[in-house]
């Protein structure tokens, strides 16, 4: 394939409910989606997950739109492409801005798909007809209203709970959650709020027979991480601090980890997700699909990469209505029991609506 053109937008879609982690509430999501063309006219869309402010990582939405403009867009237009892998490979000059490489490269994927007429979770090598999906809860007013919440997801069918935790809203609330559900599978998030000094109560939370406490401690940390594993129980889990597949071989090495939460745009795009996928698998390393409030673009190619084998855990794609009004893909991604059925058609298996998108975006260029 050789890519023609290259459109980005900024969309801005108001979140049905206000989203509250350890670093931030969000009321609405600001990003890029990229619209990629080739020589034949099939189209492949991508979506950044960078947000509007450097609160999970380095990267932001306008540093994404600087560096695809000014360096990823310019190695890729008109160079003859074989394969999506060689993506990965032409974009290695580009040190990290993995976000703003995953967005082209996921486009490229989708053309990909469609050019070889099979479903993106075919390209990628997946086989499961429907995967398991979890919900992510933000840190709530307080923790009647949680347990609220909970209550309406279980009723729904949804198989894991992640609950965002951070210092002072930690051990009382899954205390209170364990006891009212205790057989609900319940995960803690705690988006690196402590470090080791809080590993005493830390350690209480393996009284709750918790899934899995995720990246309890400094977003760029595999050393302490491992120290925290010798002392408490409960398994931890990688996020923030894996960015590749030598980040997370590292991590098991050390015992840093044991599973591993994959982001396509945290990791650089879908070849890197699936290197870390095939590492683990082999190192018995148990890996799920994090979400990062995503529109349906990108939980198009959460959904597709998860039918991977070693997607054993529920990740975090739930159903487009979780978050969204008006999602910009018809069908919107829909969950039940549980569930989420996934898209046989050529490419990311949804139709994106351009009226739609059209009508979030507050900015756009195209580039030829």
């Amino acid at each position: 394939m050789k890519i023609t053109e290259i459109t980005i937008r900024q969309l801005k879609m108001k979140l049905k409910a206000p989203f509250t982690t350890s670093f931030g509430t969000f009321t609405d999501r600001d990003f890029l989606v990229l619209e990629a063309k080739d020589e034949s006219g099939t189209i492949g869309w991508g979506e950044s997950v960078a947000f509007h402010s450097p609160w999970y990582n380095e990267e932001t939405l306008q540093t994404n739109w600087h560096i695809l403009e000014d360096f990823l867009i310019p190695l890729i237009l008109n160079k003859e492409i074989s394969h999506p892998d060689e993506v990965n490979e032409i974009f290695k000059p580009i040190r990290k801005n993995n976000m703003a490489k995953s967005t082209l490269e996921g486009a490229i994927w989708d053309i990909y798909a469609q050019q070889t007429n099979q479903s993106l979770a075919a390209a990628l090598g997946g086989k499961k007809d429907k995967i398991e999906v979890g919900i992510s809860i933000g840190i709530q007013q307080s923790i009647e209203g949680l347990v609220a919440l909970v209550d309406g997801y279980v009723k729904e069918g949804y198989k894991r709970m992640k609950i965002k935790i951070k210092p002072g809203w930690d051990v009382e609330v899954m205390r209170t959650l364990r006891e009212t559900y205790p057989d609900v599978a319940f995960m803690a998030d705690a988006n690196s709020a402590y470090n080791l000094e809080d590993a005493e109560t830390l350690k209480q939370l393996d009284a709750f027979n918790l899934t899995m406490i995720e990246q309890p401690l400094a977003s760029d940390d595999i050393i302490d991480h491992a120290k925290l594993q010798k002392f408490i129980d409960t398994p931890i889990c990688l996020d923030e601090s894996i960015h590749s597949l030598e980040d997370a071989r590292k991590a098991v090495e050390l015992g840093s980890t044991r599973i591993i939460n994959i982001k396509i745009g945290r990791v650089s795009g879908l070849t890197e997700a699936k290197k870390i996928h095939d590492y683990c698998e082999a190192n018995n390393i148990p890996v799920w699909c994090g979400g990062m409030l995503e529109s349906g673009i990108g939980r198009a190619h959460n959904v597709a990469l998860t039918t991977l084998s070693n997607f054993i855990l529920p990740g975090d794609t739930a159903g487009s209505s979780r978050y969204w009004e008006n999602d910009v893909i018809e069908p919107e991604v829909v969950a039940e029991d549980g569930y989420i059925q996934v898209p046989q058609k050529s490419g990311i298996g949804y139709d994106v609506n351009v009226e739609t998108i059209n009508s979030f975006t507050v900015a756009q260029k195209t580039y030829k």
